[in-house]
Order: C-alpha cells, then structure tokens, then sequence
C-alpha cells in the first residue's frame, strides 16, 4: 500500500530552522579548520577534532530538525536511538578524517579530492543511516537515480566547503561560504528525501502522522548545546573571529606548513606599540642616525 508523505507539515518553519542548524555548524567547522593551518602541529588536532565535531553536529541537527515536518499519514513514526546516534558518530568521523586530511595536506589537488569525497559520503551516509533508524508499520522504497544525485551534491557540496577553509580568511568570506554549504547541505537532504517511497503495510485511521517532538526534541539538545559551545570558543578567540597577522603569508598558501605559521606569529607577538620586534637589536639601531 502507498503511503501519503507530507514533508512540509510546519510550512517553510522546519526547512528554514535546518538549513540555520547546517551553516552554523558549516560557519563553526569551516573557521576551526582555517585556524587548524594556522598553529603548530601540536594545536592543530584539537581544533581539526573541533571543526569535525560541528560539521557532524550541525548537519546531524540539520537532517532531525528537517524530520520534525515529516508525516507519513496514518502511520505513527518513532525512532531507534542506537542507530540514530550511530548516525551521528558516523557523521564526526567520516568528516573528520576529511578535515585531517585537508588539515595537514593542505586544500589542493589529491588531498582536497579525498578529503571533499570522505566528508561528502560522510554527510550522505550520516542521512540514510538515520532514516534507516527510522520505525513505522511499512517500509522505505528508494529511486536509485535520485539516491546517487543527493550523494554527489553531498560531495560537491563538501569539497567546496574544505577549499574555502584552506583559502579563505577573513570571517565575512567564511560566513559566505557557510551559507553556501548550508544551502547544499539542505538541498541534499531534501534530494535524498525526493528519492523516497513509503509502502504501508496497514493503515491506522486517525493514527498521527509524525515523531513526536518528545521523541525527537531530547535527542537535538546535546548536539545543540555542543553548537552553541563551540560557537562561546570561537567567540574568545580573536584571531578565529578576527584575523591576525600570521593571515597575510598563507592566504595563497593553503596547508602552509606550521613550522613557518609559528615562525611567522612568534615574531609578531614580540611587536610593540610604535617600536620594532623587541627581539632585533639590530634593527632597533638602524633607527640612530647615518653618519654615527
């Protein structure tokens, strides 16, 4: 038997609240990538760790979010929380190893396929994994086609995403590209979503159609919580929101090596107001007359 499938139950609500989860944890992980290439080796995992988190968060608050609109009519739908929060895990692991990647080989050529191909299958597995874990009185039907389409926005979408954090730089051009991969982010979920059939086996007269939000609404705290606390670091850290001057000497050199980063930043954290580098006397002499 065909099921009735409504995937805009609130209107325009649930699809606009997804699509401000994706660029948000987009927003975060793209800006904790580009401060990845620009510390020493030591720093770098923590904050790659970050980024992989917040992209895997956001998206993962992203799918759930879309899923509050969704209504399979006559068939009540409820959640299996192991595989769901499989889905997530798999989302921060397949986007992390795509960052790392990025993040210590920098944001061309092989290592930018890799990486984009890994985050992007991560991204796509991360969703129908989490529909897998979906339960109701029938089954999922998927257009094949279609499936192989939402996975190569996925990719696109993600390769796009890890370039822009190796080469941009200042905090409007990151929020640009976040907006971006938010928009991709969304349109794959909901070109996943296109691909769908629902086949009921029974139908309930007058069964409610959706998850209930005291299903789904415990589940989003954590990883919204996780969001908003990565987004307080960020905040405190004003050459991720700023810039700084290690900025200008990797802008064309994405995956610049860190070694040269630390050089850079050691020297002009040693600058004082209206004096040289404390550090070069030498050049602090240069300043006494010619004839001496």
């Amino acid at each position: 038997m065909q099921g009735t499938v409504d995937e805009f139950s609130y209107g325009v609500v649930t699809p606009l609240v997804a699509y401000a989860m994706a660029c948000l944890g987009g927003a975060l992980g793209l800006r904790c990538t580009t401060r990845a290439l620009l510390v020493t080796h030591s720093r770098r995992p923590a904050w790659l760790a970050l980024g992989s988190a917040a992209i895997g968060s956001g998206i993962w608050t992203m799918h759930f979010v879309a899923m509050m609109g969704f209504r399979i009519e006559g068939a009540p739908i409820h959640y299996d929380q192991p595989i769901t929060y499989a889905s997530l895990g798999l989302a921060i692991v397949m986007v992390g190893v795509g960052l790392f990647i990025v993040g210590y080989r920098g944001a061309t050529g092989t290592a930018l396929f890799t990486g984009g191909t890994i985050t992007g299958l991560g991204v796509a597995s991360m969703h129908y994994l989490g529909m897998s874990g979906m339960r109701f009185d029938g089954r999922f039907a998927y257009s094949t086609a279609t499936v192989a389409a939402s996975v190569v926005i996925a990719v696109v979408a993600a390769t796009a995403a890890l370039w822009a954090a190796g080469r941009v730089r200042g905090l409007l051009w990151s929020v640009g590209a976040s907006l971006v991969m938010g928009l991709a982010v969304t349109g794959m979920h909901y070109t996943g979503m296109a691909a769908l059939d629902v086949h009921l086996h029974s139908a309930s007269a007058g069964a409610a159609g959706g998850p209930p939000a005291s299903v789904l609404v415990p589940m989003l705290i954590g990883p919204l919580a996780f969001l908003l606390l990565a987004g307080a670091v960020m905040m405190f850290d004003p050459l991720m929101v700023m810039g700084g001057p290690a900025q200008a000497p990797v802008e064309d050199k994405p995956g610049v090596p860190a070694a040269a980063v630390a050089s850079h930043l050691a020297g002009t954290s040693r600058l004082h107001p209206g004096r040289r580098p404390a550090g070069h006397p030498r050049q602090h002499v240069s300043r006494a007359p010619q004839n001496r």
